[in-house]
């Protein structure tokens, strides 16, 4: 009897302790992204320094250009050039949680760096 128990209680810690070992590995499971280093003439002839975030395996560049293209839009900068010239990729790194929210709303996130507003 007393064997039996200690194997229950054994196996019981250690499927607690498998649970808990998944909510950290979940936690710890962090998406990483592509920052696409991007500068745009503005209208007025100023320049506009933005990153442009997407999950790392987006490389189709064409897409990565249509959401600049689509902030640019937002910001009353529609039709300004916006090819391999004027946006690079630069680095991967972990997303913040707002990146995240972002990227899942709608594909990608946008870092303001110069001349934006």
């Amino acid at each position: 009897m007393m064997r039996h128990l200690t194997i229950l209680f054994i196996l019981t810690l250690l499927f607690s302790t498998n649970i808990g070992a998944q909510e950290i590995i979940k936690k710890q499971n962090i998406m990483k992204v592509a920052v696409w280093d991007t500068y745009v003439t503005k209208k007025d002839g100023k320049v506009m320094h933005f990153d442009i975030i997407v999950p790392q395996e987006l490389k189709d560049k064409e897409v990565i250009f249509n959401f600049g293209k689509e902030y640019l839009k937002s910001k009353k900068q529609e039709g300004q050039p916006l090819t391999s010239k004027e946006c690079r990729f630069c680095h991967i790194e972990k997303a913040s949680q707002q990146m995240v929210d972002a990227i899942n709303e709608k594909g990608y996130y946008i870092i303001e760096m110069e001349n934006c507003n």
